[in-house]
């Protein structure tokens, strides 16, 4: 299936039309945006180590490539120009006075290069020309540049002051024209076939010494990366432009093509990308979109997070300003895990080696502010023996140096991190990246996190809490830097889950690896993590029946902004597991809070919200997220907006539709667990789950027709599917009942699954109510199953089962005794509490309680749309 992104014009030559038109494409080392322009063609550059601090601006522009042409936009016929993701490859063609032109553009990552070609039916004569943006002698950010031009090559050389780092970038023109170098640009004249390479790098070396050093100026070993380039421009210059692209080719699409969705419609549809997201925003849907914004996630990720590369940005590696949003920083508190979630069970594990490398090189760092946190905030906890204070990370870090918890955040931004490191195990099941990489880090991760919390009667809770970026009071629109006050705390939903999360990814990893086969001082740490994980009180179901955000919460949303971009209290739900159908009495809650959070947001706060509806299986609801990221917070030229453009929403899209399409977070694999209504037929192949199973899965009518399973590395696959036990397989299996089985596999064999039984959905129970007197009510014409939740129970117990009239009286419960109880009806014909219901939460409120949190909501919440939410039932 062809998935391209087509516009009839070229991108507006501005910021704007840079964020909102500009085609991206990248190697990870450099990124570019093309513009597609006629009489002047724009390709901008972004290399991530040159910037400056946050308040100097961050990362700045690298380079603006300039091609000018003879003749103007009005002047040329047939236009268009595109994305074409399966080769990961830019173009740009049109017809000038009956000569017809092609562009192609493309970031090689095995030759470190932008390749450029310009080609025509008749000679055409245009100009090259070079330019360093932002030239500047401001006193700490300077920046300085100089462009020189000779024989067919282009050089650009300078300096950005505050950090010293020194760069150049080299472009070289091969033409059956004729080439002149003249005033740092280069001219070619006659020409049919030309085409160009452009690297460019810097001074910056990732070790942990740029982390380490205090002294701005000496972070960088000051050389000068003219042979660095000059090697790389020799190396590419040695290969055809034939050659350069096969290997660009082939290396990418070794990666990209592993994964393949299709969703009914194959054909690229005769719109525009722009006018096909137009109309999408208006309604029509378009599954052809669908397909590409996911599949084009999946490019971005390749593009700007290889092996020997800084990770993704905020921005990917993407950025023409002077002064970058946010500075392009990695930011810990959700956005820099969020880039790298589609990167396992897309089938792009290759992609978090970047991360990786970044994450080791500031550890040493990480364990210094480690001990400076812990002797700060918990001193009673604090030890000087070196490593035993583990390692942290806040949320502002970039490539220069990284930033410990505190202000708006807690130290559960470290398990939030800690948590890529398993799922780079977990999918993998490589056991030298679990040895290597996954078991140190959260082994040192729970040192760090051990020491963060407290002893309260009892439970084990972070003594400094922060649930990201959450505020005591919101502001109007007369907002201004500082207004903002954040809401700090002990043991937030936040941290609790996120200590929780990872202690119980070490305890995996020590069960994998064989306790007896640790070091002793490890086995210590380990006995003390047994004691503690049960005492970290992760969950907590609140009066409006919602997961609190704040333990010191009761209705939902009475401390901080109703509608808030975060859902920090639900990290247990994604990308934790904590919350899940293990925990049926959690998942419901945390429906309660998603509901509350409402569906729309910024672009990656609707992308985390998909990926937690997702987890629930509600399909329809999960779909009505992806299609609110789609339709309200994405540019013309797919980038998600938050605003501005930030990549962690694209990402977080992609690993949304991919949960939406397998799980395998819980004790069985399950394909197909969210599927929607609108993808009623379809296929997808090479989706990854845990435990290195690779999925191919053909479905019609919301039903799975075929599943191909490739086992990487051998093991028990254990399958959850409606019916699943009653299909043809050609091996054997052990059938735990109809829907689970189970069956040992080998490391290279495909398993291969067909004729699956055909089943229908079953319509539910969706209303309840329920008073103090405990009488249970419900308009559902079948018999249900009641069940009954108390206080922050994870799990229900099966009170009532086929009951019939429509009514049941609790005389069970003594409701005096308990804060809260929730009560679930589901279909008589399921005993099984996770199953689709109804469900309703009661609490002890007063009728003083409900109005002054009607009053409070009102009054910090002034621009929050769903606010009216606190006047519904209360729970009275």
């Amino acid at each position: 299936m062809e998935l391209k992104l087509r516009y009839s014009s070229p991108a507006p030559d501005s910021a704007e039309g840079w964020e909102n038109y500009s085609m991206p494409i990248g190697n990870s080392h450099i990124g570019g945006n093309v513009f597609g322009g006629v009489e002047k063609e724009r390709i901008q550059i972004t290399e991530n180590s040159l910037e400056n601090p946050w308040h100097h601006g961050g990362l700045n522009n690298f380079a603006e490539i300039y091609l000018h042409f003879p003749y103007k936009f009005e002047d040329v016929s047939g236009y268009e120009r595109g994305l074409t993701l399966n080769d990961g490859t830019a173009y740009v063609q049109y017809d000038i006075n009956g000569i017809g032109v092609k562009r192609e553009y493309f970031m090689t990552y095995p030759d470190r290069a932008l390749v450029g070609r310009i080609t025509s039916t008749d000679k055409l004569g245009f100009e090259v020309e070079l330019e360093v943006p932002f030239v500047n002698d401001h006193e700490e950010r300077a920046k300085t540049g100089e462009v020189t031009s000779e024989g067919d090559l282009i050089t650009m050389r300078g300096n950005m002051r505050y950090w010293n780092i020194n760069f150049e970038g080299q472009l070289r023109v091969f033409s059956d024209g004729q080439v002149t170098p003249k005033d740092g640009k280069l001219t070619i004249c006659g020409a049919t076939d030309t085409y160009f390479i452009f690297c460019g790098a810097t001074n910056y070396e990732l070790r942990p010494e740029v982390f380490l050093e205090e002294d701005d100026k000496k972070k960088l070993r000051d050389f000068d990366p003219h042979e660095l380039v000059c090697g790389i421009m020799a190396d590419a210059s040695a290969r055809s432009f034939a050659e350069l692209r096969d290997r660009h080719v082939s290396d990418f699409t070794s990666i990209y093509g592993r994964v393949e969705l299709g969703l009914g419609e194959t054909d690229v549809p005769e719109m525009m990308t722009d006018e096909l997201l137009k109309a999408y925003s208006e309604g029509k849907r378009s599954r052809y979109l669908e397909v590409l914004y996911f599949q084009y996630g999946r490019y971005l990720l390749l593009s700007s997070s290889r092996e020997g590369c800084l990770p993704a940005t905020l921005q990917g590696v993407w950025n023409c300003h002077d002064y970058s949003p946010w500075g392009s920083g990695y930011w810990h508190n959700i956005n820099v895990q969020m880039n790298y979630w589609p990167a396992f069970i897309g089938n792009l594990a290759e992609t978090f080696s970047a991360y990786r490398d970044f994450n080791l090189a500031f550890r040493p760092v990480a364990e210094k502010f480690a001990g400076e946190y812990i002797k700060a905030n918990i001193p009673e906890n604090y030890t000087d023996e070196p490593g035993e204070c583990g390692w942290t990370i806040g949320t502002a870090s970039y490539a220069y140096f990284i930033t410990a918890p505190g202000g708006h955040s807690g130290p559960g931004t470290g398990g939030l991190t800690s948590k890529l490191f398993w799922e780079y195990y977990d999918f993998t099941g490589d056991k030298q990246v679990l040895r290597e990489y996954a078991y140190p880090t959260l082994l040192a991760m729970s040192k760090h996190l051990m020491r963060c919390v407290r002893d309260y009667d009892g439970l084990y809770l972070s003594a400094f809490s922060a649930s990201p970026e959450q505020i005591i009071s919101n502001c109007d629109n007369d907002w201004k830097p500082g207004m903002q006050q954040y809401h700090q705390t002990v043991g937030c939903a936040f941290d609790q889950q996120m200590i929780w999360e990872n202690a119980n990814d070490l305890l995996k990893c020590v069960d994998i690896l064989g306790e007896d086969t640790l070091p002793e001082k490890d086995r210590e740490t380990i006995a003390k993590l047994r004691k503690q994980i049960a005492h970290y009180d992760p969950v907590q179901v609140g009066w409006s029946g919602q997961i609190k955000e704040f333990r010191e919460e009761k209705f939902y949303g009475e401390i901080g902004e109703y509608c808030h971009r975060h859902i920090s209290q639900l990290v247990g739900l994604y990308p934790g597991t904590l919350i899940s159908n293990d925990t049926p009495a959690w998942l419901d809650a945390a429906k309660v809070s998603l509901d509350y959070r409402s569906d729309e947001s910024t672009g990656w706060a609707l992308a985390h919200r998909l990926n937690a509806w997702a987890r629930t299986g509600d399909g329809n609801r999960a779909y009505k997220l992806y299609s609110n990221l789609l339709g309200l917070r994405t540019l013309p030229n797919l980038w998600d907006t938050h605003p501005p453009f930030q990549i962690d929403g694209n990402l977080g899209g992609t690993s949304g539709v991919a949960e939406m399409l397998l799980q395998s977070h819980e004790k069985y694999i399950a394909p197909l667990p969210c599927l929607p209504d609108d993808w009623a037929d379809g296929s997808y192949k090479g989706l990854v789950a845990r435990g290195g199973f690779v999925f191919d899965v053909s479905w019609t009518n919301g039903c799975a027709t075929e599943m191909k399973i490739y086992s990487r590395v051998g093991g028990l696959c254990r399958l959850k599917y409606h019916g699943i036990a009653g299909a043809e397989m050609n091996f054997e299996f052990n059938a735990i009942d109809g829907h689970r089985i189970e069956f040992e596999t080998e490391a290279g064999r495909e398993y291969v699954i067909t004729a699956i039984p055909a089943w229908t959905k079953q319509e539910y129970p969706t209303q309840i109510k329920a008073n103090r007197n405990l009488e249970i009510t419900w308009n559902y014409s079948a018999p249900v199953n009641v069940w009954r939740a108390t206080d922050s129970s994870p799990t229900y117990d099966l009170i009532g089962i086929n009951v019939q009239e429509g009514k049941y009286v609790d005389r069970s419960l003594d409701f005096s005794k308990v804060e809260t109880v929730t009560y679930k009806i589901t279909r008589a014909d399921t005993l099984d509490s996770s199953s689709n219901g109804a469900y309703v939460t009661l609490n002890h409120s007063t009728a003083l309680d409900r109005d002054r949190y009607r009053a409070w909501i009102r009054q910090i919440n002034m621009l929050c749309e769903q606010r009216a939410q606190a006047a519904d039932y209360l729970g009275e």
